[in-house]
C-alpha cells in the first residue's frame, strides 16, 4: 500500500479506531500466531460469518490485515508495516517528553 503524507494521518486514525474493539483485537491475536481463513476465526471466536466481516473490512479498510484468496477461501494474515506506523506515532510522543506547560496568553 503506498501511502503519502496526507494520507498518513487518516491511516493512523483508522488503526487506532480499529483497536478499539475487543473482537478486532481477538482477530488480532489470533492472526500473531497463523495466517487464518475466514471460517476458522469464525470457529476460533463464535462468531458468525456475516458479524466477523464487518470487522475483518474495518482491520482490512485501518491496513492492519491482508487478505488473500484462494479458491472459494479467503484467508487473513496481519500487515505488520502499518503496526509499524502506529507504533512510531507512540514513539514521538515518548522521543518529545512531557509537554511544556501552557503560557497564560492574558499576561
Amino acid at each position: 500500500m503506498q501511502t503519502s503524507p496526507s494520507t498518513i494521518p487518516n491511516l493512523i486514525a483508522a488503526g487506532f479506531h480499529a483497536l478499539s474493539d475487543p473482537l478486532r483485537i481477538n482477530v488480532l491475536e489470533l492472526l500473531r500466531q497463523q495466517e487464518l481463513c475466514v471460517c476458522d476465526l469464525c470457529d476460533a471466536l463464535s462468531v458468525s460469518q456475516s458479524k466477523l466481516s464487518f470487522h475483518l473490512k474495518t482491520l482490512k479498510e485501518a491496513g492492519l490485515v491482508n487478505s488473500r484468496q484462494e479458491g472459494r477461501w479467503i484467508y487473513y494474515s496481519l500487515n505488520i508495516p502499518q503496526f509499524s506506523v502506529l507504533e512510531q506515532y507512540l514513539a514521538d510522543y515518548l522521543q518529545q517528553g512531557l509537554v511544556s506547560p501552557v503560557r497564560s496568553c492574558c499576561d
